[in-house]
């Protein structure tokens, strides 16, 4: 093509051009290396001497203008995209704002924490145990031996012969007294695992566990520990009932009961009519389990309590199935923001 040529297919070219890879397509046909404009370039060798001078203004001319107008129409397409991103990221201030609800912590885990933190009041420290426990942890050294019935009544999940998911946090009283000597306070929070499901039971559920090892520990401190326990949990007014029961890791072993916080004691359908609701096991750790990690107990005594952590939170907040705790419905856990 010629210059004029070239012109006119240059403008008819450039004015269809509507966006920024239109315009690179443009800029390599034209004003590329191998483009129209380059070849007039390249011509100059086929023009006579004495045209060259011209030839090479010429060709100059043609290329400073395709230049400028093709700045020109860059220009005027980055300004449309300025535009066109503008349209779409603004936003409408005018717009009632989206609201992001905060969120809170589990029933469980607050109730766990509350209860952590009347024992830690108290001067307890915090020991987490593992999951998975052996028979020895679990059962023998807490006298519970091989053909001892207590077995039947912890309905086991075995793994092996030997390893077991832990059926109770007692375990973890023995993993402390094997690392550490008296004075022992110290409670275990966990998990623990037992084949049982119905309203007031599952299949796993928590435990907090608490020991205290030193000389002339008698049930008064347990029951004194578990008065500041119920009033700081449930009412100023609660108190607490000590009933014979029995546990081999324990003896004497007690069940203990609170005042009922609903109605005072007066009796209510809470507490079925007895004024009293049935909170925790405990008693004074036996010898045995005492000797099985070293301890002379001719020096020391202690005491143990367990506590279920969903039965807690079930009396507190007045759940009437476990598994309610455990369904991860969003609306009823709403229930207890902090």
């Amino acid at each position: 093509m010629n210059m004029d040529e070239i012109k006119a297919v240059y403008l008819a070219d450039l004015e269809v051009v509507e966006d920024a890879k239109q315009l690179a397509d443009f800029w390599t046909k034209y004003l590329g290396k191998g483009g129209e404009v380059q070849k007039l370039m390249n011509g100059i060798k086929n023009v006579p001497k004495e045209e060259k001078k011209a030839y090479g203004q010429a060709v100059n001319e043609i290329k400073n203008w395709a230049q400028a107008l093709y700045d020109e129409k860059k220009t005027e397409l980055d300004k449309q995209a300025i535009l066109a991103r503008y349209e779409e990221e603004k936003v409408d201030v005018t717009l009632p704002v989206k609201t992001v609800a905060a969120g809170n912590l589990h029933p469980l885990t607050s109730m766990k924490n509350e209860m952590i933190n009347v024992f830690a009041g108290m001067g307890f420290e915090i020991f987490e145990g593992p999951e998975i426990e052996d028979d020895d942890h679990n059962f023998t050294r807490l006298n519970v031996l091989k053909d001892h019935p207590s077995r039947d009544m912890q309905d086991t999940f075995w793994l092996t012969e030997d390893l077991l998911l832990r059926t109770h946090t007692s375990p973890g009283q023995i993993r402390v007294m094997d690392m550490e000597k008296p004075p022992i306070k110290v409670l275990v929070p966990g998990k623990v695992f037992r084949s049982d499901s119905d309203a007031t039971h599952s299949p796993m559920f928590s435990q907090l566990e608490g020991l205290v090892v030193d000389k002339h520990i008698t049930l008064c401190d347990l029951q004194g520990m578990l008065d500041q326990f119920v009033k700081a949990i449930f009412s100023d007014e609660a108190k607490t009932r000590l009933r014979p029961s029995y546990f081999p890791f324990t003896e004497p072993s007690v069940e203990v009961d609170v005042s009922c916080f609903k109605c005072g004691g007066k009796g209510c359908s809470l507490c079925k009519g007895t004024g009293w609701i049935e909170v925790l096991g405990g008693g004074i750790v036996n010898n045995k389990v005492l000797e099985n990690c070293g301890i002379d107990s001719s020096k020391y005594s202690g005491l143990a309590f367990g506590i279920g952590i969903e039965r807690i939170a079930m009396l507190k907040y007045g759940i009437n199935h476990m598994g309610k705790l455990f369904e991860n419905d969003i609306e009823f856990l709403k229930q207890f923001k902090a």
